[in-house]
């Protein structure tokens, strides 16, 4: 009996004990390995939210009230960027255009630059101009990322179909209206199937010190220049 307790029970017990040691050990490693890599996935979706939103923004006055405006303005929707021709490194150019520009003094802003834009047309070829020009949204935001789904934005990734909780709000600051914005991803979602102990810590902690358990950019409370609270 004593060989057996000695032999195959007591090694048993400190295998045991080891395995629960190094799990109690590994498992919050692997959670915040988990969460890192989640985090950096959500944090991506809300950035292009944000850039969605703000461009929304400066073309109506206002941020898009729900997730499909902002999805149609993708799809449909134009803004104005301004068309560069010419080059600013350029010094002689840009000493030719001023002297070009000293010329036609009785011009102003865009009938200027519709002039200089005449020359150029007509041979003048060093002068930087600067137009306004009328795009499709989707030919100007994220066109250089092949993989972009503007349908992604409105759902929290890993979240099994759970979707962004979006508000928009026109508030008074110092006495002028100041339109607001937030998108938000709260933790149950975004770390759904992952240790349940784990995230029920991690809210916690998060409530405790009075900030948002998730991930979210702006906010409706607070003018905060529409920062994500992980920066």
């Amino acid at each position: 009996m004593r060989k057996l307790l000695t032999y195959f029970i007591l090694p048993l017990i400190i295998i045991g004990l080891a395995y629960l040691l190094y799990n109690s050990i590994n498992k919050p490693v692997k959670f915040n390995n988990e969460l890192k890599q989640r985090s950096n996935v959500a944090i991506e979706r809300l950035k292009d939210i944000r850039t969605l939103q703000v461009t929304y923004k400066d073309t109506y006055g206002h941020y898009a009230p729900v997730m499909d405006s902002l999805i149609d303005f993708y799809k449909n929707g134009k803004i104005t960027i301004m068309r560069q021709i010419g080059s600013e490194d350029d010094s002689v150019a840009v000493l030719h255009t001023e002297a070009v520009k000293k010329t036609l003094k009785n011009l102003k802003g865009e009938q200027l630059m519709n002039k200089l834009y005449e020359l150029y047309e007509k041979g003048d070829k060093n002068l930087i101009i600067r137009l306004p020009q009328l795009t499709d949204v989707r030919d100007t935001l994220f066109n250089k990322r092949p993989d972009f789904k503007v349908e992604d934005l409105r759902y929290i990734p890993f979240a099994e179909g759970d979707t962004v909780i979006m508000r928009t709000i026109v508030k008074q600051v110092s006495g002028v209206d100041v339109p607001l914005f937030e998108a938000q991803m709260p933790y149950w979602s975004l770390l759904k199937g992952m240790d349940r102990q784990q995230i029920v810590n991690l809210v916690a902690e998060r409530e405790d010190t009075d900030r948002f358990p998730g991930l979210m950019v702006g906010s409706i409370d607070n003018a905060n220049n529409n920062a994500g609270n992980w920066e």
